[in-house]
């Protein structure tokens, strides 16, 4: 029986094929140079019904489940487009899916699978407490039938391309919560209501178009209706959100690496130096075997806690350990990639530059691989935290 993670879902993975060879790398590179949202390539995604496959059909949506989306993100990057642009509609769907009122869910998620309005926006980190969540410290007070909020938030990425963004937030001060994950809340922020009316968007130029921004609250008045599921809960909520992400953004790394052996393995066998093929040398040919065992046995691992999220069942240190393994996975592709490729890698017209620094992202990016190591660590051999 063939587990391959790239023989589930064909008839998805072949439309989306499809969908993305009307954005080839020209497309791409315009956008990189630019700075530009890829606006047309997130609505033709939307049309299509992609970013819409974990919501529910009762509310318009395709009601699959996570190994739907991994086999959508894959082929995004494997075929040189970037996930990165829209993919957090997914994972934020589930917070507000799994904990959203009926009322918030009958307004919103119809409108968001249809695309009326984007859900891509995930307001979690803070430059005073980066991946210790616990330390946030943007406070949301009640003021009758609105939450008053102020505090700061960065990496935030797409804010300024989308409608709505789940905001954690602190209800109760961190020193007066019973344990450090109590006290926070999950606010659902309408963004075309809040810019210029308590919220500032400043975006941040990165080494790379991943369109991300800082935000800074100065007493936004948001809903009371607007809050999902109970105050004081919120850290529990998201931790489903991150769990898909990491799994979400593993699959995206093994469509990554996918790309770059593909390129790799072409290249080598096309180009010729010295009278035959640089692919029949060992030291060219062994880095792209390598590569594509490395990818291989980490799209297992994608496989795996995609499969273990999707019955319900604890998926924290499968989907930390498989972002690790395809980030590192994708990382030596795309370095051997561009060995392969020696000089003409560094050309833009090639793609493999502007890939090589997109997947850099996901060493760091959503989270650290020293802190995947220290949970595996701790939480898994008991070794004692050091922190």
């Amino acid at each position: 029986m063939d587990l391959t993670i790239d023989q589930t879902f064909p008839e998805i993975r072949e439309a989306v094929r499809k969908l993305c060879a009307g954005f080839p790398g020209p497309y791409w590179r315009q956008k990189d140079r630019d700075r530009a949202y890829p606006t047309e390539f997130v609505t033709a995604l939307t049309e299509a019904g992609f970013l819409s496959v974990l919501i529910p059909e009762t509310y318009g949506g395709s009601g699959l489940g996570l190994g739907a989306a991994t086999a959508v993100l894959e082929e995004i990057h494997r075929s040189g487009c970037n996930g990165g642009a829209c993919h957090a509609q997914m994972y934020t769907m589930g917070t507000l899916l799994k904990h959203g009122s009926s009322a918030q869910k009958d307004a919103w998620l119809p409108r968001i699978a249809s695309g009326e309005i984007r859900l891509q926006a995930f307001g979690v980190t803070e430059p005073g407490a980066g991946t210790d969540t616990t330390r946030i410290s943007t406070f949301a007070r009640r003021d009758g039938d609105h939450y008053v909020v102020r505090g700061q938030k960065i990496w935030i990425s797409r804010a300024e391309h989308s409608d709505l963004m789940v905001l954690l937030v602190r209800t109760t001060a961190r020193e007066d919560a019973a344990k450090p994950s109590d006290g926070m809340s999950v606010l659902l922020v309408d963004l075309r209501e809040a810019v210029g009316n308590g919220l500032t968007i400043r975006p941040i130029r990165t080494m790379l178009n991943h369109a991300t921004t800082e935000l800074f609250f100065d007493d936004l008045h948001v809903p009371v209706g607007n809050l999902i599921g109970e105050e004081g809960k919120g850290f529990r909520y998201i931790l489903d959100g991150m769990n898909a992400e990491r799994i979400l953004i593993a699959a995206e790394c093994i469509g990554d690496a996918r790309f770059f052996i593909d390129r790799a393995s072409d290249y080598a066998q096309s180009r010729e130096v010295f009278g035959g093929a640089i692919g029949a040398n060992q030291g060219v040919q062994f880095p792209i075997a390598r590569a594509h065992v490395q990818m291989s046995a980490a799209a297992l691992m994608v496989n795996h806690a995609g499969a273990l999220f999707d019955a319900g069942k604890a998926c924290g240190t499968e989907a930390n350990m498989a972002k690790m393994l395809a980030s590192e996975a994708s990382w030596f592709a795309a370095d051997t990639c561009l060995q392969t490729h020696g000089g003409f890698g560094f050309a833009e017209d090639y793609d493999i530059e502007r890939k090589f620094r997109e997947t850099r992202l996901y060493q760091v990016a959503p989270i650290s691989t020293n802190l995947i190591l220290s949970h595996v660590g701790t939480h898994v051999l008991g070794m004692p935290k050091s922190f």
